[in-house]
C-alpha cells in the first residue's frame, strides 16, 4: 500500500511538474509579470524534491527498522527454541530426580526400618539440594532469554510507532503540497483575469512606474509629479508622471500596459496561433506609440524636452513585440518616442538624479561663493574703520603729549613760583607723564590695499 501511495504521489507531482515546465517553455520569452510565479513554482518543485528526498529516508529508515525487527523475531524465535528445550530438559530432569526417589525411597523400605529412619532424611535433603541446584541452573539460563524476549517487543513497538509518525508526517506534506500546489493556481487565474481588464493593466502599469522613479532615489511633488493636467491646443492633457530635470526642464513619462495579445500568445497551444498573436501584439504596442508621438508632449509643456517616454512595464513585453517588428525602437525615436523598460528607465532617472546631486552642489557653491565675496567686503570696511579708530586714537596721543608738554614747560613752572611766594597751600602738584605707546598700525596685505583705495561713504548697517 505504501508503494502504491508513493507511486500515485510522484505520479502526481511529475505530471503538474511536467504540465507546469511545459507551460514554462511556452513561455520562454522572458516575460516579467509571471517571474514571481515561476520562482515560486520553483520553490514548490524544490520542495517536492526535498518530500520525496524524505520519503525516500523514511522508507530506509522503515527498511531498516524492518530489518532489525526481523532480525529480533529472529532471535527471539531461537530464544524460544533454546528456552522449550531448557525446559524439557528441567521437566526431563525432575521426572529422573522423581524416579529416582522413588526408587530410593523403595530401596530405603526394604531395609531395615532403624537404618532408613537414619539415612532417609539425608538422602532427601540431598535430593532436594541438587533439585534446587538444577533450577537455580535452569533459571540462569532462562532469565538472559526472557530479558532479551523482553528487550525485542519493546523495540517492535518503539518500531512501530516510528513508522506510523513517519507515514503521518508524509501524508501531512503531501496535503500541504497540494493545498500549495492548488493557491498558487489561483493565484495565477486572478492574475491573468486582472491583467485582462484595461483598469486594472493601466493601475499596474502606473503603479510600478511609480516604484521604478522611487527606486532610482526620486521623490514625489519634488523630483516628479504624477498625473499633471495640461490644457493646451490639442485639448486636455495628462500625462502619467512629468519628471523635473536640472535647468528647469522637464521630461514627460507615460505608461502603456498592451497585454491583451500577449496573453492570447502565451495560452497558444500551436504555433501559428501565437505568432498571430505576438504579432497583433507588435501591432498593438506601435498604435500606442503613434497615439503617444501625435500628442506633442514637447509642445504644450514648456519646459519639457523634445521627447516623451513611452513606459513599458516589462522587459517580455517589449522583447517580443521587437521580434515581430524589428523597427519598432527606431520608428518610435523617429517620432520622439522613446521606449522604456524598468530596467532603461531605472538607468536614466539615476542619472537624472545624479544631475540634480551636481545642481545642488553647484548651487551650495555659488551660495558659498556670494556670502564669501559679502563676507570678505564686510571685513574690509571693518578694517577701514579699526583703521580710522587707530589713526584718532594717535593723533589724541598726540596731542595729550603736547598738552603735557606745554603744562610740564610753560604753566607748571609759574605755579610753582606762586607756592614758593606762599600762594599755594597742601601737596605739590604731581609731574605728568606723557603716553609713550602708540597704536599699532595694519599691517595685512588686504587692509593695507583697503587704506590705499579712496575711501567709500560708510555704510548704515555696519
Amino acid at each position: 500500500m505504501l508503494e502504491g501511495l508513493i507511486a500515485a504521489v510522484a505520479l502526481a507531482i511529475g505530471g503538474a511538474v511536467g504540465w507546469l515546465v511545459a507551460r514554462d517553455r511556452l513561455r520562454a520569452t522572458g516575460w516579467r509579470e509571471r517571474e514571481e510565479l515561476r520562482h515560486r513554482l520553483v520553490a514548490m518543485e524544490t520542495r517536492a524534491d526535498v518530500l520525496g528526498k524524505q520519503l525516500s529516508q523514511r522508507e530506509l529508515e522503515v527498511g531498516g527498522l524492518g530489518d532489525a525487527l526481523r532480525t529480533e523475531q529472529a532471535a527471539r524465535t531461537q530464544a524460544e527454541t533454546r528456552l522449550e528445550a531448557e525446559q524439557r530438559a528441567v521437566e526431563e530432569q525432575r521426572r529422573m530426580l522423581e524416579h529416582a526417589r522413588v526408587q530410593l525411597t523403595e530401596t530405603f523400605k526394604a531395609l531395615s526400618a532403624d537404618t532408613l529412619r537414619d539415612t532417609q532424611s539425608t538422602f532427601l535433603t540431598l535430593a532436594d539440594e541438587r533439585l534446587r541446584s538444577r533450577e537455580q541452573a535452569i533459571d540462569a539460563l532462562v532469565n538472559p532469554l526472557k530479558e532479551a524476549l523482553q528487550r525485542v517487543e519493546s523495540q517492535t513497538q518503539q518500531l512501530e510507532t516510528k513508522r506510523e509518525g513517519a507515514y503521518a508526517t508524509i501524508e501531512q506534506q503531501l496535503r500541504t503540497l497540494r493545498m500549495t500546489s492548488d493557491d498558487l493556481r489561483r493565484e495565477t487565474l486572478n492574475l491573468v483575469t486582472a491583467l485582462r481588464g484595461s483598469q486594472a493593466r493601466g493601475r499596474w502599469g502606473e503603479l510600478t512606474l511609480r516604484r521604478v522613479v522611487e527606486l532610482a532615489g526620486l521623490a514625489a511633488h519634488c523630483d516628479f509629479d504624477e498625473q499633471v493636467t495640461l490644457k493646451g491646443s490639442a485639448g486636455s492633457l495628462r500625462p502619467d508622471m512629468v519628471v523635473h530635470l536640472p535647468g528647469e526642464r522637464d521630461v514627460v513619462v507615460d505608461a502603456k500596459v498592451s497585454l491583451a495579445a500577449y496573453l492570447e500568445a502565451v495560452d497558444a497551444t500551436r504555433p501559428e496561433e501565437r505568432s498571430a498573436a505576438l504579432m497583433r501584439h507588435a501591432t498593438q504596442m506601435r498604435q500606442h506609440m503613434n497615439t503617444l508621438g501625435g500628442k506633442t508632449y514637447w509642445e504644450q509643456f514648456p519646459t519639457s524636452l523634445d521627447l516623451v517616454v513611452m513606459f513599458v512595464p516589462g522587459e517580455a513585453f517589449v522583447a517580443a513585440a521587437v521580434e515581430q517588428d524589428p523597427e519598432l525602437i527606431t520608428d518610435g525615436m523617429s517620432q520622439r518616442v522613446v521606449l522604456a523598460t524598468p530596467t532603461t528607465l531605472i538607468t536614466l532617472l539615476h542619472a537624472i538624479a545624479y544631475g540634480w546631486k551636481q545642481e545642488r552642489l553647484a548651487s551650495g557653491a555659488v551660495e558659498i561663493r556670494d556670502r564669501g565675496r559679502e563676507l570678505y567686503e564686510r571685513l574690509r570696511t571693518l578694517a577701514g574703520h579699526v583703521d580710522r579708530i587707530g589713526v584718532t586714537l594717535g593723533q589724541s596721543v598726540r596731542a595729550y603729549n603736547d598738552a603735557v608738554g606745554s603744562l610740564e614747560l610753560r604753566v607748571l613752572p609759574k605755579a610753582r613760583e606762586f607756592r614758593e611766594l606762599g600762594a599755594g597751600d597742601g601737596e605739590e602738584i604731581k609731574r605728568l607723564k606723557g603716553v609713550e605707546h602708540v597704536p599699532r598700525p595694519l599691517a595685512a596685505p588686504e587692509l593695507t590695499e583697503q587704506l590705499s583705495m579712496p575711501e567709500a561713504a560708510p555704510e548704515s548697517n555696519d
